[in-house]
């Protein structure tokens, strides 16, 4: 059964914080959510009880916590309906996911090889396949959006060619909040031989993903955006492809056998977890998994959109205000908006008065700015625990700090 929404802000002790003497208001999910006591209390829990290294024993501390860790593989295989729990890598965040798979690919890849990605992602989605650029001779082009901020499909479909290894997109913009067509983009790019990298770091948190129905070849998220502890995330891998690829790091547990003249890799997913791992953690993000799981990534989804329903219309009263990303039928819980003559560094210390916690600036995404012809954004990113009262304050006090410094 679903709780319910003050069920819900009693697992969040952080929001009894007040800021300046008020209310928290944290609108900054985007960037990072807050942790349930769930949460906190599994971190603890594991350092109390369970605190051992994980595959290097045969005492019993060892082999629990060596149990804890592959069962927290397990609860990611579930949540996004992956085939085989070893087909899930545990990295350090949506970035060090994207770069595991073009380091390993770049053993593949040749000169005049193609990648493709869009103006819209988050530059952890762009950078690595700079790097191949730069260093291996690769083509990497980039789709445009439309002035929706919806990805020009025709586009993608255009630089997609027989000479494409790689497609990578975001599947929920950080900026624009919009749902990307993934299950399309995917079909354009296996028609053409390329394989398919999902950044699915704003997704995970808020919609429910099934790696298998979407069939992406790689798919990434990380923990601490939807309620996990900082520095796990999650490389989601087709095994047969994982089995073929080199190894991102190298180092103890990825190994078989190590001779002085070569080595022989583990099997998965330890292939690709280096050295000693974020068990702890691990075992802190299977909670978070659980308590997803437990209130329904539906529940989720439709929660968001209530409050976007609620605030886009009450936001556009606003004048002067432009929000970007205006498919609104698409949207999950990010709106970032901007005015000719505030600057956003303006809007988010304001708001910060009031006890309201907004993201400004670009957001890691400087490209889709300047796409726009704007130098940054406020972003205000909801979350399971907001509230459409929440919302009502936020766009009230918006609309205040607005005349105020117009006047």
């Amino acid at each position: 059964m679903v709780k319910r929404i003050d069920q819900i802000r009693k697992d969040f002790p952080i929001l009894e914080v007040e800021i300046n003497g008020k209310p928290l208001v944290y609108l900054d999910n985007t960037a990072t959510s807050q942790r349930p006591v769930q949460v906190i209390d599994a971190i603890a829990e594991f350092y109390k009880k369970y605190n051992a290294n994980i595959h290097r024993a045969l005492h019993t501390l060892s082999n629990v916590a060596t149990e804890l860790y592959e069962n927290a593989h397990m609860k990611v295989q579930k949540f996004i309906n992956a085939k085989d729990w070893r087909e899930i890598i545990f990295t350090r965040n949506t970035t060090e996911s994207i770069n595991l798979v073009s380091h390993s690919l770049s053993y593949t890849l040749k000169p005049g090889d193609e990648i493709v990605t869009t103006i819209s992602e988050h530059h952890s989605n762009i950078l690595p396949w700079q790097m191949l650029r730069d260093h291996f001779g690769i083509v990497l082009k980039y789709a445009r959006i439309n002035q929706d901020g919806s990805l020009d499909l025709n586009h993608l479909s255009e630089l997609t060619t027989e000479k494409t290894r790689v497609v990578a997109v975001n599947q929920v913009s950080n900026v624009l909040g919009l749902i990307n067509p993934v299950k399309e983009i995917v079909r354009i790019a296996h028609e053409k031989g390329s394989l398919v990298l999902i950044d699915a770091a704003q997704s995970a948190p808020h919609i429910r993903l099934d790696v298998q129905d979407i069939d992406a070849d790689f798919l990434a998220f990380s923990g601490h955006k939807m309620l996990g502890p900082t520095g796990i995330g999650v490389l989601y891998g087709k095994k047969e492809l994982l089995d073929s690829m080199e190894p991102f790091l190298r180092g103890g547990d990825m190994i078989r056998k190590v001779t002085l003249e070569n080595a022989l890799w583990n099997e998965l997913p330890w292939k690709f977890e280096a050295g000693t791992s974020n068990f702890a953690d691990g075992y802190a993000f299977g909670a978070a998994i659980d308590y997803l799981s437990e209130v329904g990534l539906d529940w989720i989804e439709e929660h968001e959109k209530e409050i976007v329903n609620f605030l886009i219309p009450k936001l556009l009263e606003i004048d002067g205000i432009h929000i970007l990303g205006t498919r609104y039928e698409d949207k999950i819980g990010v709106i970032s908006f901007f005015f000719d003559d505030i600057s956003p560094e303006t809007i988010g210390f304001l708001l910060n008065e009031d006890g309201i916690a907004v993201r400004t600036g670009c957001h890691c995404a400087q490209p889709l700015h300047e796409f726009y012809g704007i130098r940054g954004t406020a972003r205000a990113s909801f979350y399971l625990y907001n509230t459409v009262e929440e919302a009502e304050f936020f766009v009230d006090r918006l609309s205040s700090i607005v005349r105020k410094v117009r006047s």
